[in-house]
C-alpha cells in the first residue's frame, strides 16, 4: 500500500468510526466538547466539597480520585485508582478495613468525582446511552438521554438509572435525574444553580430535588419538576477550584 493509499484508507476508518455513533453517542460527544473537551482529560483537578478537599484525574485508560479530610482520628486520606482502594490516618495505611466499608467509601469518593466532571465519563465503555428523543423545559429545547450501565465495569452501582437533558442547540447538561439503589434507595433531580468556568472546564453547581414519593419511576421527574411537586434537599456547590495540566 503506497502513501496515498494509506492516509485515504485512516480517513476512511475515521469516517466510518463517525459514521457508526449512535444519535446519542453523537448528542453526548457534543455536550462532553461544549463543557471542555480534552480539557479533561489533560488536568489535575481540585476542589473543595462539604469541607472535603478532593483532587482527581480521568484518561482514557486510567484514573485516581483522592479525598483529604479531618475527623476525629486525624487526617484522612481516601486515594481510589486503577488498583484499588487505599485509607490513610495520619500517614498510617489502615489494613483492618472490612470489604462493605471499601466498597461504601469507595462509592462515596467515586460518586462525587463522577458528578463533577460531567458529562465526561458518559463516554466510559461501561456506558450505555439511549436517545429518548427531544423534549422542552422552561421553553429550552433538550435532547433527552438515557443512561444505564454494564454490570462488568459499571461498578456496584451499575443498576442505576440516569437521564439528561442536554440543550439542543448548546450541548449543555441543564438538568439531570437519577434513580439509585444503595442506602434505601430512591430517585433525585439536579438542576443547574451557578456556573464556574476554570481552565476550560465548566464546573456546574446544582440543586439537588426530591419528590414526595422516592419510587417514582425516574421517567417522572421532569413531570414533576414542572408541576413543582419537587421540593430543595441541598445544593451541590464545588468551591476553590482549581485546573491544573497533567505535564
Amino acid at each position: 500500500m503506497n502513501i496515498k493509499h494509506f492516509f485515504i484508507f485512516v480517513l476512511g476508518l475515521a469516517a466510518f468510526s463517525c459514521e457508526s455513533r449512535t444519535e446519542a453517542e453523537k448528542i453526548v460527544d457534543k455536550a462532553i466538547e461544549a463543557h471542555g473537551g480534552q480539557a479533561y482529560s489533560n488536568s489535575k483537578i481540585e476542589f473543595d466539597f462539604r469541607n472535603t478537599h478532593y483532587t482527581i484525574f480521568k484518561t482514557p485508560d486510567r484514573f485516581e480520585y483522592i479525598r483529604e479530610f479531618l475527623d476525629s482520628t486525624g487526617n484522612v486520606i481516601d486515594v481510589l485508582n486503577n488498583a484499588g482502594f487505599v485509607r490513610t490516618v495520619n500517614g498510617a495505611k489502615i489494613d483492618t478495613l472490612s470489604e462493605e466499608w471499601i466498597g461504601k467509601y469507595s462509592r462515596s469518593v467515586n460518586s462525587v468525582a463522577y458528578f463533577a466532571f460531567l458529562p465526561y465519563g458518559l463516554n466510559d465503555p461501561s456506558v450505555f446511552k439511549t436517545s429518548l428523543g427531544e423534549t422542552e423545559i422552561n421553553g429550552k429545547n433538550y435532547d433527552l438521554i438515557k443512561v444505564t450501565f454494564a454490570e462488568e465495569g459499571g461498578g456496584e452501582d451499575f443498576d442505576d438509572e440516569f437521564l439528561y437533558w442536554i440543550g439542543a442547540d448548546d450541548s449543555i447538561v441543564d438538568f439531570m435525574a437519577y434513580s439509585y439503589h444503595t442506602d434505601g434507595g430512591g430517585v433525585r433531580m439536579r438542576e443547574v444553580g451557578t456556573v464556574n468556568e476554570v481552565g476550560g472546564i465548566r464546573f456546574q453547581n446544582y440543586l439537588n430535588l426530591k419528590p414526595v414519593d422516592e419510587s417514582v419511576p425516574v421517567e417522572k421527574m421532569q413531570a414533576l419538576y414542572e408541576s413543582g411537586e419537587l421540593e430543595l434537599l441541598s445544593e451541590i456547590n464545588l468551591e476553590n477550584i482549581k485546573v491544573e495540566p497533567l505535564k
